[in-house]
């Protein structure tokens, strides 16, 4: 028989309908149980974020300084520059619309031992090194290898990315539903969990309307320089979207992105090298969400939310996001670091973007490849290979 397998947007969705459906009824000893797992987990994940960023960005860095050459390096600056405009476009579109969507001065810190509950018991689990000496080390590391003639360091610094991925994706993923279940318990436990679910939706709906949007100008911008009609290129990456939102991963739907984009007129050769890269560093749909999301929450929250610092979030978030492995919620992992680090956010606001973002991962995905066939058509033209098939 076929193993029955849930997945894990599903089971997010489970932990917060169950932690909202007991949060009243569980007496504090049973609270406490949960509030101690959360404290233990949260010190857990404080450690990784400095490896999870060593592992990922180290390699990632390096196999992109690696592919030398004129393609590479325009490719690499439109799928960077791609990012930067969607994480501005969501900024801007977040301090125009949100503050009149969201109800400030809800203290998220109250979240994580609500009513003054406290573990059982905690344990300190120090990282071994801050945020800011990973991204620095990683970026050293990763420039250094670029420029070895010798794979005998870079095969180490794969195996190091391997054990990193498979942390994330045998412990950090299968133990958050219980960690989220947690925060939605001790939510709903303190009243605050109908304030914070109102802010999901609002900020749910003003992203997925931002992604279309974000579609329709990238490929507006292909169409204009290929003389094509836009929704009539959108139209034919449409497999390819949906591919994303059941796959969740870029990387799984890069044969369909590919065989698409090659329909749009790209050149098989064009299509062959942009499509697999872009899949690593394009990540427009992605930056949208978690700058959306970082926003409301420092809204919500009553922090100050200033350009210059969110300008320097971007820019950061578009070299990080590039570390994003092909797991469900990778992006998310590899941009804690600078989560925590740029914009101070807890434990508990950590937590909330963890299930913010997920809510959406599928969406974030799908609008990511779905822009790779448009900086493919945009590479092709500039590479002046485009064809001219209608």
């Amino acid at each position: 028989m076929k193993k029955f397998k849930i997945g894990l947007l599903p089971r997010i969705i489970i932990a917060i309908i169950l932690g909202i459906a007991v949060g009243t009824i569980f007496p504090t000893p049973l609270v406490r149980i949960f509030v101690t797992f959360n404290s233990i987990f949260s010190e857990f994940l404080n450690f990784s974020i400095p490896l999870i960023i060593l592992g990922l960005v180290t390699i990632a860095i390096a196999d992109i300084g690696k592919g030398a050459g004129k393609m590479l390096l325009i490719t690499a600056l439109i799928a960077y520059g791609a990012t930067l405009f969607s994480g501005f476009l969501s900024y801007f579109t977040g301090v125009t619309v949100f503050p009149s969507l969201i109800e400030t001065g809800i203290p998220l810190e109250e979240v994580s031992e609500a009513q003054g509950i406290i573990p059982y018991f905690s344990v300190s689990i120090p990282p071994l090194m801050n945020v800011m000496t990973a991204l620095i080390l990683a970026f050293t590391l990763g420039l250094g290898l670029a420029s070895l003639n010798s794979d005998t360091l870079k095969n180490v610094a794969r195996d190091f990315q391997e054990i990193i991925v498979r942390m994330i994706s045998a412990v950090i993923l299968p133990l958050l539903p219980l960690y989220i279940f947690g925060i939605f318990l001790n939510m709903t436990h303190s009243g605050q969990v109908y304030s914070i679910l109102m802010v999901f939706i609002k900020i749910i709906g003003v992203i997925f309307i931002l992604h279309i949007f974000l579609l329709i100008f990238q490929y507006s911008i292909a169409a204009l320089l290929v003389q094509r009609n836009p929704f009539k290129l959108l139209g034919k990456m449409m497999p390819a979207y949906f591919t994303a939102l059941g796959t969740q991963s870029s990387a799984a739907t890069i044969p369909v992105t590919l065989e698409q984009t090659k329909k749009n007129g790209v050149s098989a050769d064009i299509a062959g090298f942009v499509i697999p890269l872009c899949a690593t560093i394009h990540l427009s749909g992605s930056t949208l969400k978690i700058v959306a999301c970082a926003l409301a929450l420092m809204i919500m929250q009553g922090i100050p939310f200033d350009f210059p610092l969110f300008a320097g979030f971007i820019f950061m978030l578009g070299i990080t996001m590039v570390a994003a492995p092909g797991v469900p919620g990778g992006a998310i992992m590899a941009s804690l670091g600078i989560l925590q680090s740029m914009l101070g956010f807890d434990e508990s606001a950590q937590a909330l973007m963890i299930a913010l973002y997920i809510a959406m991962d599928s969406f974030g995905t799908a609008c990511n490849v779905t822009g790779d066939g448009a900086i493919a058509l945009i590479i092709d033209k500039i590479m002046g290979k485009n064809n001219t098939k209608k």
